[in-house]
């Protein structure tokens, strides 16, 4: 079995709710291996253990969404914001 699962934009193109289902599932399916999800829906990772925000193929924060969201000025809870989830 997999260790590390990664999953590229896997529910893009879908609505909010299916998107909700299937990370529900992935969650469920893959609780005891790495899943790396790369999403630009940020609804997608906000329970996520870690969360990498990339500019220009740079890391520019890294951190828990609980403590990139207590940041005002950090970009990923300038995303959420913007994204009013």
């Amino acid at each position: 079995k997999a260790k590390i699962l990664c999953l590229d934009e896997a529910t893009a193109n879908i609505d909010n709710e299916t998107d909700r289902l299937i990370q529900t599932s992935i969650r469920d399916a893959c609780s005891n291996i790495t899943v790396i999800t790369i999403a630009h829906r940020v609804q997608t990772i906000l329970d996520s253990d870690r969360v990498i925000v990339m500019d220009s193929g740079r890391i520019i924060e890294f951190d828990t969404p609980t403590n990139l969201l207590k940041s005002p000025q950090s970009t990923f809870a300038r995303l959420v914001r913007q994204a009013k989830v």
